[in-house]
């Protein structure tokens, strides 16, 4: 044990953990925040959209970043914008609920759109161009992992994201409760936020082999901070492809399985995304859950998924293909999605149960298989276009979900469970792909 906590991955794994446990503080209390404020369903769903899309825009941005100025300054920079981000979300609540303009339609519902409001969506704005992090962690996890340990790794990595989903639901309802209500999580979560730039500064060294840390941040001297020093390391030739190819878009399309995995990425972010709008409005005006309630309900999803990607997935990823997993975990969300129309207590358990088994099987097996395209000069690149993906399924899951939820209710996890389904089928159309190629080259 003494050695895990002293091992190399181990600073990754406490970065993503604390902004992981920020992160998902709010979750549970956003839907009651919006309704007090005004909002109904539909603003709920175009506020969760407005931070995957401008993630869309900052990620591969940030990433590109990271390849060229290192994946510790980059993450500092990330953190700071979230910190930033939540001093601006705990100003809504000192300002006057002013009505700026209401409406009443079909297709919105009927809400006001207040002062307040306009300042959660402007905080909202800032942490998703700055939110970086994500794509960032990936890659530095990635840079310091070989073939052998990749997806143990990955496997842990989701495990520290599950264990900050655990505890952040259920502080946040117990929190939500006491007399400063919603703004006492809000005040944690900048509090964590705060603390892991201080842990990214001091615990977290450098991954990119070409680049020299400069050491830590100077707030004194901006232009220090983003200046870089390399290290001798390229091979002959290896500059000149990194000319020739280049980071962007289309030309990281042109790497081999990245078109497919991308639409994976796009897929599952999509499919999640009608989960994570649909829940709240769900628990909130169908099953009357309290944030106490839904903060369980979302902390003991985490649980078990700690439990399948920390031991389960390191036994299995040594006998089954990263390709399997992902196949496997698609159908197990595929019927979690089908389960969760039900409002019954206990078959929502059932469907999240499974919906848990699932997502820990599948995600950090599809980041292994990610993370083993390309190199320490691409990751950066790869994994914030990817990340940019997910952002913009994000955006429309989270608006088609906030606004489907209002009219078809639970019908929207219907549609969830046919996405996943699509993406079963997709791996299996790329289990026979390769199948086809390795008799190919033995033949």
């Amino acid at each position: 044990m003494t050695s895990f906590f002293t091992s190399k991955i181990f600073p990754i794994l406490l970065v993503n953990f604390i902004g992981i446990l920020g992160y998902s503080l709010v979750i549970p209390i956003l839907i009651f925040i919006v309704t007090d404020f005004g909002g109904n369903g539909f603003v709920y769903g175009i506020l969760g959209a407005t931070y995957p899309f401008f993630q869309f825009i900052g990620a591969p941005i940030l990433g590109r970043l990271s390849d060229k100025i290192g994946r510790k300054k980059v993450l500092i920079i990330s953190q700071t914008g979230t910190f930033l981000a939540w001093l601006l979300f705990l100003l809504a609540f000192l300002l006057p609920e002013t009505t700026l303009w209401e409406q009443n339609t079909t297709l919105t519902g009927s809400y006001m759109m207040t002062l307040p409001l306009i300042i959660i969506f402007l905080a909202r704005i800032f942490d998703g161009f700055t939110g970086g992090n994500v794509s960032v962690a990936n890659a530095y996890m990635s840079d310091i992992s070989t073939d052998e340990d990749r997806n143990r790794n990955f496997g842990r990595m989701g495990a520290s994201t599950s264990l900050g989903f655990v505890i952040g639901p259920a502080f946040a309802g117990l929190l939500a409760s006491t007399f400063m209500g919603e703004v006492l999580p809000l005040i944690l979560a900048a509090i964590i936020s705060l603390i892991a730039i201080f842990v990214i500064n001091f615990r977290l060294r450098e991954s990119v082999p070409c680049i020299v840390d400069t050491g830590g941040v100077s707030i004194k001297n901006v232009r220090r901070f983003f200046q870089v020093e390399h290290k001798d390391c390229f091979t002959e030739g290896s500059e000149t492809l990194q000319s020739e190819n280049g980071n962007g878009w289309l030309r990281v399309l042109k790497i081999d399985g990245v078109p497919l995995l991308y639409l994976v990425y796009f897929l599952t972010f999509f499919g999640f995304s009608l989960f994570y709008a649909g829940l709240p409005i769900y628990a909130n005006s169908i099953l009357g859950w309290s944030a106490i309630d839904l903060g369980i309900f979302l902390a003991y999803s985490s649980g078990i998924m700690i439990l399948v990607q920390g031991p389960l997935l390191s036994a299995v990823s040594k006998k089954i293909s990263s390709e399997t997993l992902v196949l496997l975990g698609a159908v197990l969300l595929t019927v979690s999605f089908f389960l969760l129309s039900r409002p019954d207590t206990t078959v929502l358990y059932i469907a999240n149960t499974l919906l848990s088994l699932g997502n820990g099987l599948m995600w950090p097996s599809f980041l292994t298989l990610l993370a083993g395209i390309g190199n320490q000069k691409t990751q950066g690149s790869i994994q914030g276009y990817g990340t940019s993906m997910g952002s913009f399924a994000s955006m429309l899951g989270l608006i088609i979900g906030g606004t489907l939820f209002e009219t078809i209710t639970t019908t929207v996890f219907f549609m969830g469970a046919c996405i996943f389904l699509t993406i079963a089928i997709l791996m299996l159309f790329q289990r026979y792909r390769h199948a086809r190629l390795h008799r190919l080259q033995g033949a």
